[in-house]
């Protein structure tokens, strides 16, 4: 396997099943539609419906039940990103190269773009009632999706990162953030992946923990190219987090240690999945 090669392939298989769960729009909510679908579009790593198709396939799962929860995760991911961007929280202008949905749309639309994009990700996951009989992993996989979303996953870290922005927190508290506005969709989409494939509660424990070790390095290596990268590829500015007063571990530990704990949790969720 040529690694760019194969997740390139596994990239456009989730952005084609994705849009295929956006909505069409029509005479009266052709404005909302847009926006939501410009958000969608950005593009971007695809990550999550990525991993928790891996991980549905790392199980065994069969069929075509996975994939209303791919798009309804990647949904969900938009629409805090959307939320994030507003000068209310982030007051960023651009993601993935181009304008934020607010500087495209104006505010008041792309509040409710990212409203619609969360209302339409449950839509979207319940559809997989409609895909397999065995609805008990279904509802198994709809469990993980609340909990990982909601106040004790993303939207509680999302809460904790807003709130301490400008004071000085310790480690116990950077961990709890990036933990769960970050480390939450990533573990829950994993833990979804292997849920609707059968896995068991101690399998999804395990995924939960590579999950966690994964979230970690990706918003820490995520705070070092805040530092470190290069506008153009990342496609958003550089430097953003300091001008903002935003936590990060970069500012809490300094950059070279950062790039120790990157490593560090990157190498531990290696380890974990060698058992598979």
């Amino acid at each position: 396997m040529i690694f760019k090669d194969e997740l390139s392939k596994r990239v456009e298989e989730a952005n084609l099943i994705i849009d295929s769960y956006i909505p069409e729009a029509g005479s009266h909510d052709r404005e909302i539609i847009d926006a939501m679908r410009y958000s969608v579009d950005a593009g971007g790593k695809r990550l999550r419906p990525v991993l928790m198709k891996s991980f549905y396939t790392l199980f065994g799962g069969k069929g075509d039940c996975v994939k209303p929860f791919m798009a309804a995760m990647e949904m969900l991911h938009t629409y805090s990103l959307v939320h994030d961007d507003l000068p209310a929280l982030d007051n960023d202008d651009y993601r993935r190269g181009r304008y934020t949905t607010h500087k495209q749309y104006g505010e008041p639309l792309a509040i409710l773009a990212g409203d619609g994009l969360l209302h339409q990700a449950y839509e979207t996951a319940i559809k997989a009632f409609d895909l397999t009989e065995d609805t008990g992993t279904v509802v198994k996989a709809l469990k993980i999706f609340g909990d990982k979303t909601g106040i004790h996953g993303m939207l509680g870290g999302q809460t904790a990162d807003v709130i301490n922005t400008g004071r000085m927190i310790d480690d116990d508290l950077m961990y709890y953030i990036y933990e769960n506005k970050t480390g939450a969709l990533i573990e829950g989409s994993m833990m979804i992946g292997a849920a609707l494939a059968g896995a068991g509660d101690d399998e999804c424990n395990l995924v939960k923990q590579i999950g966690s070790c994964i979230g970690m390095a990706f918003q820490i290596q995520d705070d070092i190219l805040d530092v470190t990268g290069d506008e153009k590829e990342l496609g958003k500015p550089i430097g953003s987090d300091a001008e903002e007063n935003k936590n990060t571990y970069v500012k809490l530990v300094g950059l070279e240690k950062s790039k120790e704990l990157a490593k560090e949790y990157s190498e531990k969720a290696k380890k974990s999945l060698e058992m598979f």
